[in-house]
């Protein structure tokens, strides 16, 4: 079914728009983005059964305004008395401006941007069990894989969690009437082992515009990851040096959001914090290599929607092009900041938080290579699998990326041997350039959340096909 749009944010348009017109007399250009995020979140283990509502809901407004050769925000969570709300909006953000006039304090010029008129609706496709979740039966199967992975041997833990959002907002200006509305879910389940004072754990997880039918999805692949588990008691550490290396879609959407995921986003490219502002239209990756970024576009996932938190419709961007880097992405202000179209990358982390640009979806394109010719090509070398975590350093190109696990190939065949935990590291357009093969099927993730440095958390997937390149791991 289609998602139903917020009703509370349809009995509040009429004096969002009234609220608009009392600032379009002080103000050269104004908008409000209005948010009502709703949902339920479930964590099940041995020890606990916690239900809460949704981490990231939230019901509120932003509005933005031009004067001056620069833009100001408000934002608020409640719409009372409309006339006294826009008298607060108006002494604020004007005493906003005299202080930073009296403290010399220059804004960061920008130009008044063009708006086309667009009034549309969006819907994504919802499970209709997220308006009306059964807490019950929720558990009871989050309860039944929790007592089922706990009975395994070495197992001390198994911590199950689910969580279902109903993602609605609306973007109101002079020119455009935007609402969107549809729903997510999010499912990991964390199996903790440990071996004659040994402990590691798995995390199997995934994310879809579907209902808890997702945690069915995870059941088949737990006696596999299981395995892995164990397996990993009897790792050892690897010895540092450049290998052939297989990433799963996992570890290629790591390296697609650290590669050329922040190193691309454009509010980088107009504080000067990015190199790759320096070599766009370059070739920095082989000939096969074709990278994504987009919240539309055929895709599906976690950070998909229809437009961002500036009313820009959104795309499919394509930051790398058969090797060559092609294009960034952008929100509104860094766009007419640096003279270039927005691709609907404006992101906040909250209402009441600052816009910044920010990935969506970001991955490899997939091609025609099977995995087992990818292992087959292999000398010697690994197979990575297990995301920990990553960074990069946009202004030289410096990457990190901890996997929890390498399997060895020797002669084109898994040995069973296993090594862990693995660090990747490398330099970015050495890594990329040495893709070679690169597998027939797409699959992203989105189960995390993607800071901008330290904070401005927001909801993001990556991923790709499976994927060999060559690199230095330790």
């Amino acid at each position: 079914m289609l998602a139903k749009q917020s009703s509370y944010l349809l009995q509040c348009k009429p004096k969002l728009q009234k609220l608009l017109a009392l600032l379009e007399s002080d103000f050269d250009y104004v908008s409000v983005l209005a948010t009502d995020v709703t949902g339920a979140s479930f964590y099940i283990s041995q020890r606990q059964k916690i239900i809460n509502d949704y981490s990231d809901g939230e019901r509120g407004f932003v509005v933005r305004v031009y004067k001056d050769n620069g833009y100001s925000e408000y934002s608020f969570n409640e719409l009372g008395d409309v006339e006294k709300l826009a008298k607060t909006i108006k002494d604020e953000l004007n005493q906003q401006g005299s202080m930073l006039e009296k403290m010399n304090i220059k804004k960061l010029e920008t130009p008044l941007l063009y708006e086309e008129k667009i009034s549309k609706e969006f819907a994504g496709e919802i499970a209709e069990e997220l308006y009306h979740l059964d807490n019950e039966n929720i558990v009871n199967k989050m309860q039944a894989i929790s007592d089922e992975v706990a009975k395994k041997e070495h197992i001390i833990e198994c911590r199950v969690n689910y969580s279902a959002g109903i993602f609605q907002k609306m973007f109101l200006s002079k020119n455009k009437d935007l609402i969107q509305a549809y729903g997510c879910s999010f499912a990991n389940i964390m199996m903790l082992a440990n071996k004659d004072g040994n402990t590691q754990y798995n995390v199997l997880s995934d994310t879809a515009w579907c209902g808890s039918e997702i945690l069915d999805n995870l059941v088949p692949k737990i006696e596999s990851a299981y395995e892995d588990l164990v397996a990993m008691f009897d790792a050892e550490a690897i010895e540092p040096g450049e290998y052939e290396i297989i990433t799963t879609p996992e570890g290629a959407g790591l390296i697609a959001h650290e590669a050329f995921g922040h190193g691309v986003e454009m509010d980088m490219f107009v504080k000067d914090r990015a190199i790759a502002k320096q070599h766009m239209g370059e070739k920095l990756a082989s000939d096969i290599t074709n990278m994504y970024d987009g919240a539309q576009g055929g895709i599906q996932q976690s950070a998909s929607y229809f437009f961002d938190d500036e009313g820009t419709l959104c795309e499919r961007t394509q930051i790398i092009k058969d090797g060559y880097l092609v294009s960034g992405i952008c929100d509104l202000m860094s766009a007419a900041r640096l003279g270039v179209t927005p691709t609907g990358n404006g992101r906040r982390e909250s209402f009441a938080r600052k816009v910044y640009t920010r990935m969506t979806n970001t991955y490899f394109e997939a091609k025609q290579d099977s995995v087992e010719d990818m292992i087959s090509s292999v000398k010697y070398g690994f197979l990575i699998d297990g995301m920990n975590s990553g960074m990069e350093d946009p202004k030289h190109w410096g990457i990190q990326c901890v996997m929890s696990r390498a399997k060895e190939i020797k002669d084109g065949k898994l040995t069973g041997k296993m090594f862990t935990p693995v660090v990747l590291t490398g330099y970015v357009p050495d890594l990329l350039s040495n893709i070679s093969m690169l597998g027939k099927d797409l699959y992203l993730n989105g189960n995390g959340h993607c800071g901008k440095g330290y904070k401005e958390w927001v909801i993001v997937s990556d991923g790709g096909p499976y994927l060999k390149t060559k690199v230095r791991l330790g």
